[in-house]
């Protein structure tokens, strides 16, 4: 089936447009506290090492397939899946694969939107200067622990991120230019008032000297790798529907390496607030969505301007949350209206409202959003990233696939590309899934 023609009308204006988008995308909690910790927990400087590498493979190869398929596809998952399989010659499994890792986007963006929700709490209470003053363990357990306790909160964060996208591309190009600028100078100047801590430069030496032996762990390259699949949102669903939304003449695999470049600097201008701010106050940097929540707001409390830096801090989170949460319902939206076609985008972000709310309000203490995550996170995400690889790099036709990497490139790619792609990236994917399937870890 040749999709070529199915879209093609709804494009991001401009090569930084894509980029910051794609960055948005990319940015979000794995960033602001999953990165920090994991590099805490895995020998800090070592950790960065495996970490570099992983992020130059996998942009290099998997985030530009996952952009050149759907480019190619003009359509996202469902219909990009479709058109690899096609071009294999195996069509009739390329309409019924893609909808798992469709599924993985929808029930993350579930779980994602209540902590968002516990994120914009927090910025309210910051302007309103009232967390200055709260015990931040009861705070937090306040809502955490309760049921249906952020509703106002949470319904804003989904109204207002699907509001956001009814302009399609044109919408997201341009709340991205806006947050995402935002999101690194806020997260730089919170950086530099980390700096001044004392204390601040044992976290530095913390980072960035490698304790080599650390490398001997294999666990340790696991977390690295697993970090940045799902840092650059290579699952195999969110990247394709933004390579939709890309013109002929833009350089795909450049494309890739600026998202990597500002996706890593995100990850570690988030490291170089809390990792240092943690060893100032000594603190455990391993706290999860406690660090958000309880530690990051206790040091804010003893900090001078706590509460400027408090709103500073929550404002930058929203901004990442709400542009991932931006990727995660348009390539749910864009399959269902490919698959449907009578379905107007407008409906279609009403129904997205109903689903996501309606199942979500149900899950706003920690105790059901925890292991929601960790079901979508252990199981759906790992195997549809591996599906997505196996997808582009040993269903599709390879001369399909480079066609596509070229098309717009100034430096053309060939064996090279193509045979880390598929002897390297999906093997990776593929042990990442085994080891999320058979230890449980959500990554």
């Amino acid at each position: 089936m040749d999709t070529k023609n199915l879209k093609g009308t709804d494009k991001f204006q401009s090569k930084w447009g894509f980029i910051l988008a794609c960055v948005g995308s990319a940015v979000g909690m794995a960033n602001v506290w999953g990165f920090p910790y994991k590099l805490g927990s895995n020998g800090g400087g070592a950790f960065l090492v495996a970490y570099i590498i992983f992020i130059g493979i996998f942009s290099y190869v998997g985030l530009s397939a996952e952009y050149a398929i759907g480019r190619r596809a003009k359509t996202g998952t469902v219909g990009a899946y479709e058109n690899a399989w096609t071009s294999g010659g195996k069509p009739g499994i390329g309409k019924v694969v893609g909808w798992l890792p469709l599924a993985g986007s929808m029930c993350i963006a579930i779980g994602y939107a209540v902590i968002i929700s516990y994120v914009l709490k927090g910025w309210i209470q910051s302007v309103t200067g009232s967390l200055m003053t709260v015990d931040t363990n009861t705070w937090f357990e306040s809502f955490a622990l309760a049921e249906y306790s952020v509703i106002p909160y949470h319904l804003i964060v989904v109204v207002g991120t699907l509001i956001t996208l009814t302009l399609g591309a044109d919408s997201i190009e341009k709340t991205n230019k806006v947050m995402m600028p935002l999101f690194f100078i806020l997260f730089l100047i919170l950086a530099i008032r980390v700096a001044m801590l004392p204390g601040a430069v044992e976290g530095y030496k913390f980072m960035f000297t490698p304790r080599w032996e650390e490398l001997a762990d294999p666990m340790v390259w696991i977390w690295a790798m697993g970090q940045a699949f799902f840092s650059l949102s290579v699952t195999g669903s969110g990247m394709i529907v933004y390579g939709a939304y890309l013109s002929d003449d833009e350089d795909i695999v450049d494309g890739a390496k600026y998202t990597a470049i500002f996706d890593l600097i995100a990850a570690m201008v988030a490291a170089l607030v809390i990792i240092p701010a943690c060893y100032a106050y000594n603190v455990d940097v391993g706290a999860g969505p406690g660090l958000l929540f309880v530690t990051l707001p206790t040091i804010l409390q003893n900090m001078p301007l706590g509460r400027l830096f408090a709103i500073i801090l929550f404002t930058a989170v929203v901004f990442g949350g709400v542009s991932s949460l931006q990727n995660m319902f348009e390539v749910v939206g864009e399959s269902l209206m490919y698959r449907f076609p009578k379905l107007k985008r407008v409906p279609m972000l009403i129904l997205l409202l109903v689903i996501c709310f309606g199942i979500g309000v149900n899950m706003q203490p920690i105790y059901k959003w925890g292991p929601w995550m960790d079901l979508v996170s252990i199981y759906i995400i790992p195997i549809g990233a591996t599906l997505g690889a196996i997808s582009w790099f040993w269903i599709m036709k390879k001369e399909d696939l480079l066609d596509e990497i070229n098309l717009g490139a100034k430096k053309k790619q060939g064996n090279l590309w193509y045979n880390i792609g598929k002897y390297i990236y999906v093997p990776f994917a593929t042990i990442l899934c085994l080891v999320a399937l058979f230890k449980g870890i959500a990554f």
